[in-house]
């Protein structure tokens, strides 16, 4: 595959190695994907780098988790207790504008936890559809998550269409 040159074929890049390095388990190159202050040029010895750019993350169910520190951590806690994570990108759509991107998709998730006491298989695997943002800023050294927020997908109910008349 050759360089992305466009600035959304970047960003499409950047996004793709998230979800990569996430199905991985690989915590040093998500958090590597991650905006961090001195990405903006900011000397975090004279600044507090909760006032420049802070980053923030809502997992499917999750408050809001604000800070660099407090976002990681949230991936570290994901990747120690999840065994298996694969995920199916589709409806990815991408708008830039200037130094800001914004990604928008649905992430068919297929995850297995821990195998059953005393077996050496994987737990059950479980799928859920996610819906999410991801804005992303450039930097020097690349387009870096600046936010993702993730909402699950209700699913429909099937008997709420059978009861419906026809008119």
């Amino acid at each position: 595959m050759s360089a992305p040159h466009t600035d959304v074929e970047q960003v499409e890049a950047a996004n793709t190695a998230f979800y990569e390095a996430m199905e991985r388990g690989d915590f040093e190159q998500v958090s590597s994907l991650w905006l961090t202050p001195s990405d903006l040029g900011v000397d975090e010895t004279y600044h507090d780098p909760a006032d420049s750019g802070v980053v923030s993350c809502v997992h499917p169910g999750w408050p809001v988790l604000t800070g660099r520190g407090e976002v990681l951590r949230s991936y570290a806690l994901i990747m120690a207790n999840t065994d298996y994570i694969q995920f199916f990108l589709t409806d990815v759509h991408i708008s830039v504008t200037g130094d800001t991107a914004v990604v928008t998709c649905t992430e068919n998730i297929l995850s297995g936890g821990p195998a059953p006491e005393g077996g050496e298989e994987l737990g059950p695997l479980v799928g859920q559809l996610v819906v999410a943002t991801n804005v992303f800023r450039r930097t020097p050294a690349g387009w870096k998550m600046w936010t993702h927020h993730a909402s699950p997908v209700l699913a429909e109910n099937d008997e709420d269409d059978s009861e419906e008349t026809p008119s």
